[in-house]
């Protein structure tokens, strides 16, 4: 009688065959009928076969995500960040916010990182098998402060808003401050509804600085060479 897989192999089995969306009890049959090297090979061509499956999930997440660039947090300019009590960098980037049902607002100066901030998330909870999807303004939801509404226009905007934040974490970036977003909402009773949701459902990041643009732009804000080159 051939020699049987031991309990681990034999687990091995059976948890990457879970994965593929295969029969527990058939997985659990033929990992004691063969023999350790036959598991081996079985264990090692499941597990391959979910590590593929896996990976083809996150592209197609990120893929229909609808980033304009898919961005990562290497090199990113932390320094400009002012967190709020109880949330930091780790908390951020371990998405520990998804799980807790929390949105977030990415508040301040223009090209301080808010948008690459935003961008880098989706690309992470994405990579984590997580579904994210990225809005710009003009498709409703993304740079408030950019795109004035009227109180007709604004009233989609609204109920996306209202039913996202019941339902879903949010991430928003804006350069306008709350007491602004009346200017953008053309009403300001359905801007401090909205303030309201995202406010009970999030945490605020604030970003200040000099814009990342202009620090690193050829010509400097004057007119002049940036490099002071005659």
């Amino acid at each position: 009688m051939p020699e049987a897989a031991s309990e681990e192999l034999a687990g091995r089995v059976v948890a990457a065959g879970r994965r593929c969306s295969l029969t527990k009890s058939v997985l659990t049959e033929w990992a004691r009928r063969g023999t350790p090297r036959q598991v081996e090979y079985l264990a090692g061509y499941l597990e391959a076969e979910r590590a593929s499956r896996d990976a083809s999930k996150r592209a197609n997440l990120l893929r229909r995500c609808g980033l304009p660039q898919a961005k990562s947090f290497d090199g990113y300019e932390w320094d400009q960040v002012a967190w709020p009590d109880g949330f930091g960098r780790d908390d951020l980037l371990s998405l520990s916010f998804l799980d807790a049902g929390e949105g977030l607002v990415l508040m301040g100066d223009v090209g301080t990182g808010k948008t690459h901030m935003a961008e880098a998330l989706c690309v992470l909870a994405c990579q984590s098998a997580r579904p994210a999807r990225f809005f710009t303004a003009s498709s409703l939801v993304d740079e408030l402060g950019f795109l004035p509404l009227d109180a007709d226009g604004a009233r989609p905007l609204f109920q996306v808003v209202s039913e996202a934040c019941g339902t879903q974490p949010v991430v928003f970036t804006t350069s306008l401050e709350f007491s602004r977003w009346g200017s953008v909402f053309g009403d300001d009773q359905m801007a401090a509804a909205v303030i309201d949701r995202v406010v009970h459902h999030g945490r605020l990041l604030q970003f200040r600085g000099e814009s990342y643009r202009v620090r690193h732009a050829l010509m400097s804000p004057d007119g002049g060479d940036a490099g002071g080159s005659e």
